[in-house]
């Protein structure tokens, strides 16, 4: 089946997808930094460079599903949450305006935790209703994709529709899978780690590509919390700056010393390092012949933060592969409508 991926980033959700047995026959992607990573990993997809905005829907080829992460800064609880009234918000509608135009089987839009706080209620009811009145059933939830396969806590809003003459709605699979842990993602990289040439320069001595970790000060707000999981817990979910990376988990917990202040343990200080870019990317999922394309590791670490992570997205790719192989059993229906994963799983109990 072929895909039209927007928003594509460095390609986490897309090379799920692919693993899933999808084809994306095209890309688009407006930030210059992500371009090079991109056409290094997927040389048979085209990829589109220009503004969203600036591309008409002629200009995108019929497809069977489109995804895509529309920017989230937006709805951040880290940002300034002013959602749909912030410009990059309202590409959103860019997003609904191609979906609009090429109708597919189904789309998977992925978003940050806020989008879903009370402040946004009007706009994601704006955003519900278009796609609903495309005549789509649309479902929609909170989940995190550390029960999907993924080393890591990381809480994200999935909404995933089907043409409502489909008569299905997505429900996430139930797998009730171990949940991995960092031992198993990145033990066997803890020797071979190099640190950046200066704070953030490339450093092309690294025996693994993309094996390097940033170096330079802790800010206080990064000291005001733990940074430190253990080998057996999943990551804390990686971020998009390089200096909220999450520390290694060679070191100790950090002490608490007064009200949101928190050290190194002392004598063990040399043990505190960021991941590695490497690191960053295995426990987001990514294969390690996915690579990273930069110059400044910080765009390395913002390629991979703002990834979905690779198995998280297979994960929901084979269920909707699954769904789309089911026929409706009676006449189709036109209309659609909205639901989220839990009143879709108290119906099916």
């Amino acid at each position: 089946m072929r895909l039209v991926s927007l928003f594509s980033g460095a390609g986490g959700l897309d090379l799920g997808f692919e693993q899933a047995g999808f084809d994306v026959v095209w890309a688009n992607e407006y930030d210059r930094s992500i371009w090079d990573t991109y056409r290094k990993n997927f040389p048979g997809t085209r990829l589109d460079t220009r503004s969203i905005v600036d591309i008409h829907a002629r200009e995108v080829p019929d497809c069977d599903g489109m995804i895509g992460g529309p920017p989230c800064q937006s709805w951040s609880e880290a940002g300034a949450r002013r959602g749909i009234r912030d410009q990059r918000g309202q590409l959103f509608y860019e997003y609904i305006r191609l979906l609009d135009a090429k109708r597919p089987k189904f789309f998977l839009a992925e978003n940050v935790s806020g989008i879903l706080f009370r402040r946004h209620s009007e706009a994601l009811d704006r955003i519900f209703a278009e796609f609903t009145n495309l005549g789509y059933n649309v479902s929609y939830g909170l989940l995190n994709a550390n029960e999907f396969g993924v080393p890591q806590d990381r809480e994200r809003v999935i909404i995933i529709g089907y043409r409502a003459s489909l008569q299905r709605f997505f429900t996430p699979p139930d797998e009730h899978l171990p949940r991995p842990t960092l031992r198993e993602a990145i033990w066997d990289l803890r020797d071979t780690a190099q640190p950046t040439r200066g704070p953030s320069t490339h450093n092309h001595q690294a025996s693994v590509a993309n094996h390097e970790y940033m170096t330079g000060g802790f800010s206080t707000i990064f000291m005001s919390r733990n940074r430190v999981r253990d080998w057996d817990s999943p990551s804390f979910t990686i971020q998009a700056g390089a200096r909220h990376a999450p520390l290694h988990p060679q070191a100790p917990p950090m002490p608490l010393v007064a009200k949101d202040k928190r050290v190194f343990e002392p004598g063990a200080e040399h043990l505190y390092r960021r991941l590695s870019v490497r690191e960053c990317a295995r426990v987001q999922t990514f294969p390690d012949d996915h690579e990273f394309v930069y110059s400044q590791i910080s765009h390395g670490y913002k390629m991979i933060g703002n990834a979905v992570p690779v198995e998280f997205a297979r994960r929901l790719a084979e269920q909707i592969r699954q769904d789309l192989r089911v026929r409706p059993k009676s006449a189709p229906n036109r209309k659609g409508a909205v639901r989220t994963f839990e009143e879709l799983a108290s119906a099916e109990q």
